[in-house]
C-alpha cells in the first residue's frame, strides 16, 4: 500500500510563489510514475505536471514556465514548485503514484493540499 502525504498548501497573493511536497511512504519512485493534479472549484481534476521516462517531466501547457515538478529520492518527496502564481491556479493540489499492472493503471493519490491565489 503506497501512501502519499502532501504539504505546503497555503493562501499567496498573484505573482507568489509557493512550494508542495509530497512524502510517499517508501521508496516508489522506481515502480511508480509521479505526479501532479489539481481540481479547482466546479471543475474536475486536471493534470498538472509529471515524471515521464526517468527524470524527464512533462507539464500541461496552463502551468509550463511557472510550475516545476522535482523529487528527492534519498527522502522519497516529491515537490511541485510554484512561481507567479495566478488566481486561476487557485485549487487543491493532489500528488499522484501510479504503475500499470497489465494494461490497468493501479493509482494513488495523497489527500490535497488547499492552494488559494487572491488576486
Amino acid at each position: 500500500q503506497v501512501q502519499l502525504v502532501e504539504s505546503g498548501g497555503g493562501l499567496v497573493q498573484a505573482g507568489g510563489s509557493l512550494r508542495l511536497s509530497c512524502a510517499a511512504s517508501g521508496r516508489i519512485f522506481d515502480s511508480y510514475s509521479m505526479g501532479w493534479y489539481r481540481r479547482a472549484p466546479g471543475k474536475q481534476r486536471e493534470w498538472v505536471a509529471s515524471f515521464t521516462s526517468g527524470d524527464n517531466t512533462i507539464y500541461a501547457d496552463s502551468v509550463k514556465g511557472r510550475l516545476t515538478i522535482s523529487r528527492d529520492n534519498a527522502k522519497n518527496t516529491v515537490f511541485l514548485q510554484m512561481n507567479s502564481l495566478k488566481p486561476e491556479d487557485t485549487a487543491i493540489y493532489y500528488c499522484n503514484a501510479r504503475r500499470f499492472v497489465g494494461s490497468l493503471p493501479n493509482n494513488y493519490w495523497g489527500q490535497g493540499t488547499q492552494v488559494t491565489v487572491s488576486s
